[in-house]
């Protein structure tokens, strides 16, 4: 797309990676409007930023659009129980999917996790295998699935603060890197917004990116 033509919206923009894809879009110039699906509105106002307030019960009616973001995302601590955390990881995630295919959109970003597989025995990770699957079968022309290693930063909007195990790792990682397979490499959330915001306009078919890929994206600018 040329101009400013792109109408974007976002599952999650006050999430960890949410906050950092909703920033990226609203700088970008070739992005016309972007709406922000949630239970809250983003505490940032722009004149190209529409909140857009819903429980994900139901597909939410929104204006038509062309890509959409899908940054919704718990942990199993905050969430409580396995069936609390679906809800949010599979449920929230599909329908909003389902809201942007009504409303026009053709290509989709999604934010899932390292080792992400139907067949895990993992709880989180068969959850995020299972809507890598229902999303690969939506009739979107492009879908670029992010499989982070473990995210680091502060994550006060999503009510907890950055481990003592992600501060640690974030001191370590410039010593070990290079004995750390690429795909585990722990990674910040503007690298993995960077990553999507740049491969999802620019997509065919299905792609996955590694954090050791968007680590490098970084790297290279």
């Amino acid at each position: 797309m040329t101009g400013s033509s792109r109408r974007i919206l976002i599952a999650g923009a006050t999430g960890h990676v949410g906050k950092q894809i909703l920033a990226q879009l609203l700088a970008d110039a070739s992005v016309s409007h972007v709406y922000a699906l949630g239970r809250r509105a983003p505490s940032i106002e722009h004149h190209k930023l529409t909140p857009i307030l819903t429980d994900f019960s139901k597909v939410a009616s929104v204006p038509a659009v062309d890509e959409v973001y899908l940054a919704l995302g718990t942990t199993m601590r905050l969430a409580g129980s396995d069936a609390a955390f679906r809800a949010v990881d599979f449920d929230a995630v599909y329908v909003s999917a389902q809201a942007a295919l009504a409303a026009g959109a053709k290509r989709a970003g999604l934010v899932s996790a390292v080792d992400a597989a139907t067949t895990s025995r993992f709880f989180y990770n068969r959850v995020k295998g299972e809507i890598e699957t229902a999303l690969r079968a939506l009739p979107f022309d492009a879908l670029v699935i992010a499989r982070p290693s473990m995210l680091l930063g502060t994550r006060g909007d999503e009510g907890r603060a950055e481990s003592w195990v992600e501060r640690l790792s974030a001191k370590l990682l410039p010593g070990v890197a290079r004995w750390v397979p690429s795909a585990y490499r722990p990674i910040g959330p503007e690298a993995v917004a960077r990553a999507l915001t740049h491969w999802v306009p620019r997509a065919h078919g299905v792609r996955w990116l590694a954090s050791g890929e968007m680590l490098d994206m970084k790297a290279g600018g």
